[in-house]
């Protein structure tokens, strides 16, 4: 049976690729996905998660718009490594699915309710909003959560957005804290497993091989994303951080880490939103969150694109039935 997943994200280039991993793997059973504000303001990744859902062929995905601003502070954005859409790279049309008039907390809070118990994952691609809201709003849904999947943080890796924070947990240190507190199992892809998956000119080049439209679009978000990160870590390529999530939750044995404890700051000035891993077991605090150090990188470039060109060949088959 698909595993039941709801999809938290703010796109940004690196989610649409794990959105469009998720809609190609029929181990996914995706219920719904929420809009969070993030890399850009929620008035774009609302319209970006639907361009993304049109694209993959699946306009039948419900789409809800999350929280506009953080729980607490102003909106942190990243328009500098994403563009001004968020999605800079490529051209895709106005989306012409709706918009739910649910907002994304009421959904992701009236689904844990009516699913069975344990049954639902939640995917976290970027600032932890939504879920954050939906914990505090109603604690009792976290003994419901199967588990948490989640991109963020860093640990031996350090920080991106300043020198110890992670932007998806830094632009909400709050919801971070009441997630990472609320007891539900916990598995984090945090920057020192992202940052082994880098876009290679050889892995961007099998994307490419898939052909036509499809790949031109993620060629294309590929090559705007990986210049900002080249030229910031002199690396090979761009980090593909997002994708991770779901790439664990369909082959878990590329990933390999830690049980650990980590703590979210969320007053220092110099270090708000670092995960403060522990580790080395030094705290004794109890042990919450998976934290995941080491990725088969060749093996997770192997599954996406695979699973990329099967959804690329599934459209045209579909759009060969209707001409």
């Amino acid at each position: 049976m698909a595993e039941k997943i709801i999809i938290d994200t703010d796109p940004g280039q690196d989610d649409a690729l794990a959105i469009l991993l998720a809609l190609a793997s029929p181990e996914l059973d995706v219920l719904g996905i929420v809009a969070a504000a993030g890399n850009v303001p929620l008035s774009l990744t609302n319209v970006n998660i639907r361009k993304i859902c049109e694209l993959a062929g699946r306009p039948d995905i419900k789409v809800f718009a999350g929280c506009s601003q953080p729980m607490d502070g102003a909106l942190v954005t990243a328009e500098h490594v994403h563009g001004a859409t968020g999605l800079d790279g490529a051209d895709l049309p106005e989306p012409t699915m709706p918009l739910q008039d649910q907002h994304g907390v009421d959904f992701i809070i009236e689904t844990l309710r009516n699913k069975q118990a344990g049954t639902v994952t939640i995917c976290t691609l970027g600032p932890l909003t939504n879920l954050g809201k939906a914990l505090a709003k109603e604690p009792e849904i976290a003994g419901r959560i199967r588990q948490i999947v989640l991109m963020g943080g860093g640990c031996f890796e350090g920080g991106n957005i300043t020198p110890a924070a992670e932007f998806n947990i830094y632009v909400d240190p709050q919801a971070a804290a009441v997630v990472f507190g609320s007891g539900v199992p916990i598995v984090m892809m945090p920057l020192d497993v992202t940052h082994k998956t880098l876009t290679t000119r050889a892995r961007v080049e099998a994307i490419r091989r898939i052909g036509g439209h499809f790949s031109e679009v993620l060629v294309g978000w590929l090559d705007y994303f990986e210049r900002f990160d080249v030229a910031k870590y002199g690396s090979e390529g761009g980090p593909l951080h997002d994708p991770n999530v779901i790439a664990y939750l369909l082959k878990p044995e590329l990933y390999s880490g830690r049980l650990c404890n980590v703590e979210i700051e969320t007053e220092s000035e110099l270090t708000k939103g670092m995960t403060v891993t522990d580790w080395w077991g030094v705290s004794g605090r109890p042990k919450n969150a998976m934290f995941m150090r080491d990725v088969d990188a060749d093996g997770f470039y192997a599954l996406l694109t695979e699973r990329l060109a099967a959804l690329a060949a599934k459209q045209a088959d579909a759009r060969a039935e209707t001409t």
